[in-house]
């Protein structure tokens, strides 16, 4: 696509609401006749039975496969074989991002129609029409992209308000990203995941989305604690879901998830959820920024009390293992990555710098707000 080109994409339908779940039957009908459920066992056990009523009313065959764990190119083969001896005409993602992810690449491959039926409201992958394929040790590995977004996406708030609240957290985590990087991107007038520069509308809700979830991210998170649904918790979802889906995807990606995805490169950070270490991310784009003193320290009392990390020692690193930081670094600033979207040069040494300068600072303006130290990450399987 020429670079003078804007553009924005989205899913074909979105649909959010307490009890959706209760109508995916007759939603899919209008999708296929033959879909496939890819869930894993826990998710299934939570929803299976919902789903298969459901599909049931819509009078549509029912179909499941057990999703593998991770979204890697052998999982997302294995899936198109299923998909095709199945003879099935839409495959159905119900889980999280890395079922999400292998369902739409192995949906792209087999050529029919998928939809997402996400659980958790913890990452901004069920409206976007890329995936994140990871090695089986989940190590980032490359990005898919697709000529379309998903179909469907079915957002049950209840489903996502009985999930852990630090699912939630970790959806809050990426969310707070996409405004960051696509101010920075629509600045440096860089091409977005879209294929194209950013539009208004990918840019204003990027925007969006940080505003919700200042406002209200705390009230809801603290819903969810009892897995109730308020009018906070479907704002923080749709914020998590549709309005960061579409920001980062049509607004642009910078530094903060390319540091992301530097830190997959370190064993001591597995096990985090993606939004944790997008996290780290976000405020390391923040100090490359040179960003106002006053708004990085409003970040970490605020990401502190919503419950994500903000220094090295919670993501399993140290400011003086320069080695580990370089290995990020290198990483997080290969050619390609969207690290060069920021409207300046970053260089491997000024991530490593920026990312060394988070920990004494956040852990003083904690103890100036009287919030808690940080506790020590230790990556076990």
């Amino acid at each position: 696509m020429s670079s003078s080109v804007r553009t924005v994409i989205s899913p074909g339908r979105y649909i959010q609401g307490k009890g959706a779940i209760h109508r995916i039957g007759e939603y899919l009908a209008r999708l296929g006749s033959t879909p496939l459920f890819v869930a894993d066992d826990l998710v299934w056990g939570l929803v299976g039975h919902d789903v298969e009523l459901s599909v049931k009313q819509a009078d549509l065959p029912m179909r499941r496969e057990a999703f593998g764990g991770v979204p890697s190119a052998a999982e997302v083969d294995r899936l198109v074989a299923v998909i095709r001896e199945a003879g099935a005409d839409v495959v159905v993602a119900v889980g999280g991002g890395s079922v999400i992810d292998a369902v739409k690449a192995a949906g792209h491959l087999a050529d029919i129609r998928w939809a997402n039926v996400p659980t958790v409201a913890s990452t901004d992958a069920p409206c976007s029409a890329l995936a994140v394929i990871y090695t089986e040790s989940g190590e980032f590995e490359e990005y898919r992209f697709f000529p379309r977004n998903p179909d469907l996406v079915l957002v049950d708030s209840q489903v996502v308000a009985n999930a852990p609240a630090h699912l939630l957290v970790a959806g809050i985590g990426d969310a707070l990203a996409t405004w960051l990087e696509a101010r920075a991107t629509a600045r440096s007038h860089s091409q977005t995941m879209a294929g194209g520069l950013p539009t208004l509308a990918g840019t204003a809700l990027a925007e969006l989305s940080w505003e919700v979830l200042w406002e209200n991210a705390l009230p809801a998170i603290a819903a969810v604690q009892d897995h109730q649904v308020t009018p906070a918790v479907e704002k923080v979802i749709e914020a998590n879901t549709l309005l960061s889906g579409l920001g980062f995807e049509s607004g642009g990606l910078a530094a903060a998830h390319a540091i992301h995805n530097g830190l997959t490169a370190v064993g001591a950070t597995h096990g985090l959820a993606h939004g944790q270490k997008v996290n780290i991310g976000s405020l390391t784009q923040l100090v490359l920024e040179g960003a106002p003193t006053s708004d990085v320290r409003d970040f970490i009392e605020f990401t502190t009390r919503v419950g994500l990390p903000n220094t090295l020692t919670e993501v399993g690193l140290r400011s003086d293992d320069l080695d580990s930081l370089r290995v990020v670094a290198d990483a997080a600033t290969v050619p390609g990555e969207t690290i060069h979207a920021m409207p300046f040069e970053v260089a491997g040494a000024d991530v490593v710098s920026a990312l060394a300068s988070i920990e004494r600072f956040a852990v003083r303006v904690r103890e100036e707000a009287g919030l808690p130290a940080p506790v020590p990450y230790v990556a076990g399987h």
